[in-house]
Order: structure tokens, then C-alpha cells, then sequence
């Protein structure tokens, strides 16, 4: 196994016509000079301005920053960045209100509370809390009734194959339709921004 020969140890300090600027915030060190690249050797003149650059930022971030020790290691404290970077994307448009939300605010209806958000509420009859809506809510009731009391009228204009308990799933089926298609027809005009 041959041992590696050692390499000359470069300099420290590096002088160039045109001082460096930095932005330590930003570890950022900006070289004004124009780059001299050796066609023979680019990746190597490439690679020897990279690592001045590198030592200018180390050598200026250790005489100029702060350094403390503690039990975690040592703590290099970097300063507030000055160069303002451009943002990635765009800043988000403002979204257009919707036809409720201008609604509420003409009315001032304020969004509910917590409690108001539950799904229980009182049945006085039977003295027990039960949901508003889902499994055994209290908007599917007589949906399930084994006696329902019947029209003479209404039931002769029926139509065939129906009956009453499905005539209320059915109601309820399609105010909860309504109440999306309802929504979506307004997210299009909050998106579409007016109409």
C-alpha cells in the first residue's frame, strides 16, 4: 500500500485586486473579480476559486461572528442577512369573497363557536342527548317509522314503487345535493371573480 504524498498546504489568506463582499446572514460571499480560467486545467481553476471563496467565508465568519461554547459544541452566532432574495414563487393573490362570506359580513353573522359546532343537541322527549346528523341523527327522523299516518290525496297521486319514509331520505338526499351544488357553483364564482 503506498502512502499518499502530501500535498503543499495553500494559503490562508487570500489577496485578489477587488476585495470579496459578504452577507454572513446568508453565508454568502460575492467575488467581484472575473474569473480566470486556465483552458488546459478548467476544472482546476474552477476548483481553485471555489476554495478561495470558501476560505475568504470561513476566515471572515471566524474574526467577525461571535463564537461561544457550551455542552451542545461550539455555537458560531451568525448576524441578521442584508441581501434581499428574491421570493420562489409569487405572492398569493388575495382570494375573492364569496357570496356567503360578503353575506355574513353585510348581516354580521360571526362563525360559530366550538359548542355551537357539536353534534349533540336535547331531544325533550325522551330526555337524552343524540346527534344532529350521521349515524341515528335527528334530521333522519320518521325515515325509519313503522306507522306513518297517510294522505288518502297524496297517496293516490303517488308514484308507483314509493313510499312514504322514502319520500323523506329522498327530501333529505337532495337538500344535501342542493347545499353542495349550491357551494360549488359559489367556490367558481369567488374563483372566477364575479358572474
Amino acid at each position: 500500500m503506498s502512502v499518499p504524498a502530501s500535498r503543499p498546504k495553500l494559503a490562508v489568506a487570500v489577496t485578489k485586486p477587488t476585495p470579496y463582499t459578504f452577507d454572513l446572514g446568508l453565508l454568502l460571499a460575492n467575488d467581484p473579480n472575473p474569473v480566470a480560467v486556465d483552458p488546459s486545467d478548467v476544472e482546476g481553476s474552477l476548483r481553485q476559486v471555489a476554495r478561495d471563496g470558501a476560505q475568504v467565508l470561513i476566515s471572515q465568519l471566524l474574526t467577525t461572528c461571535p463564537i461561544s461554547s457550551s455542552e451542545a459544541g461550539v455555537l458560531l452566532s451568525l448576524p441578521p442577512s442584508t441581501t434581499p432574495l428574491p421570493r420562489e414563487k409569487p405572492v398569493p393573490v388575495e382570494r375573492a369573497e364569496t357570496k356567503w362570506e360578503a353575506f355574513a359580513k353585510k348581516r354580521g353573522i360571526k362563525t360559530k363557536t366550538r359548542e355551537q359546532r357539536r353534534n349533540l343537541q336535547h331531544n325533550e322527549a325522551t330526555g337524552e342527548w343524540e346527534r344532529k346528523w350521521g349515524y341515528k341523527g335527528a334530521n333522519k327522523a320518521g325515515e325509519n317509522d313503522w306507522l306513518v299516518e297517510v294522505d288518502p290525496k297524496k297517496e293516490a297521486e303517488r308514484k308507483e314503487g314509493t313510499t312514504v319514509q322514502g319520500d323523506k331520505r329522498r327530501e333529505r338526499k337532495e337538500r344535501v345535493k342542493r347545499n353542495e351544488r349550491l357551494m360549488r357553483k359559489n367556490m367558481r364564482r369567488s374563483e372566477g371573480g364575479g358572474n
